[in-house]
């Protein structure tokens, strides 16, 4: 009997044959697994969290590869803005591949792993509504209650709590220039972040500074010589008075009232004013003085006047009009 040769192996012949076989039909998966294995892969996650102010590919990602340098350079590709402290801000996987690709990287020859959309939120801290007003109030306690032992904190008003990102916090709180610290007054506070200015808020804090003023005891009528049984001294909250309020008794003793006054009034410079010491048609004394020089006439009052004020008076000798300052009920000087 006569066996038919189909080309198959012989035993002797077999070993050869397989390892042939085998090679040709998985070399190119080996070569693809070698290959593999050498590219950068980055993984980045549904949901990740960052406390910087840009969104870093290295700060999102985990990525892995042979070649160290690679890694840098894709660590250090800016994706975006940051959310706001607290906030959260949704990245699509291909303004990830297009960042690579504007970075000089070809995506393709990443094994990226991302999903479609990411979510990046970023870590914050929050202050409370309350420790924002103790910052406050310690700083007005240390720099400028000692100042003024009649002043304190009457309320510290803020909005609203604060969210600062994590890091290094600082503060400043700031007065306003140019007024005085009584009643409602706004102060701002600074925060930065890692020395980095983030942030300003507010607070309208009312100081309550009590101070002795000088009020009626009684009603006074038109143009009444004031006297010490007609007023006393109580003290008050400065911030709910006008500004010309009257704390000193002597300063209004022997002036008179403008108009006619109520009682417990509280004095003010606008309501009490000096007796005139000579009124119009009066004859004076003008004194004129320069260098050493003194030069008297008399003169003609052409309007009444109290002590210090500046009026018009005739001249007797040239019938010219001076203005003159009033020293006494006789007596006038011409300021040069």
């Amino acid at each position: 009997m006569k066996v038919l040769k189909l080309g198959y192996p012989t035993p002797g012949k077999v070993k050869p044959f397989v390892f042939y076989l085998l090679a040709v039909l998985f070399m190119p998966a080996m070569v693809a697994l070698v290959f593999a294995g050498d590219l950068t892969r980055v993984r980045i996650a549904e949901n990740v969290q960052i406390d910087d102010e840009n969104i870093l590919l290295g700060k999102i990602a985990t990525i892995e590869g042979g070649d160290p340098m690679v890694i840098r350079e894709l660590s250090r590709i800016v994706v975006g803005r940051a959310p706001l402290a607290g906030g959260s801000r949704n990245i699509k996987d291909s303004l990830i591949k297009q960042r690579i690709k504007q970075h000089g990287v070809d995506p393709g020859e990443l094994i990226l792993q991302i999903p479609s959309q990411i979510a990046v939120s970023r870590s914050f801290i929050e202050i409370e509504i309350d420790k924002l007003k103790a910052l406050v109030s310690d700083h007005i306690s240390k720099n400028f209650l000692p100042q003024n032992k009649n002043a304190r904190i009457k309320d510290i008003r803020i909005t609203e709590n604060l969210r600062l990102p994590g890091g290094r916090i600082s503060y400043d709180v700031i007065a306003p220039r140019n007024r005085d610290l009584v009643g409602k007054v706004p102060f701002s506070i600074k925060f930065k972040v890692n020395d980095i200015f983030y942030k300003r808020i507010w607070a309208t804090v009312t100081i309550e500074v009590l101070a002795e003023v000088v009020v009626t005891q009684k009603p006074l009528g038109r143009h009444k010589p004031i006297t010490e049984d007609d007023i006393r001294v109580v003290k008050m909250d400065l911030a709910d008075l006008p500004s010309d309020v009257i704390t000193d008794p002597e300063a209004v003793l022997g002036k008179r009232t403008r108009r006619a006054i109520g009682a417990k009034t509280v004095l003010r410079a606008k309501l009490v004013e000096f007796p005139p010491l000579v009124k119009r048609g009066d004859v004076v004394v003008i004194i004129a003085e320069t260098q050493g020089f003194r030069i008297t006439t008399l003169g003609q009052v052409k309007k009444k006047g109290a002590l210090g004020d500046r009026i018009p008076v005739i001249n007797f000798d040239s019938k010219k009009i001076l203005y003159a300052r009033v020293i006494n009920s006789n007596t006038v000087k011409v300021d040069f």
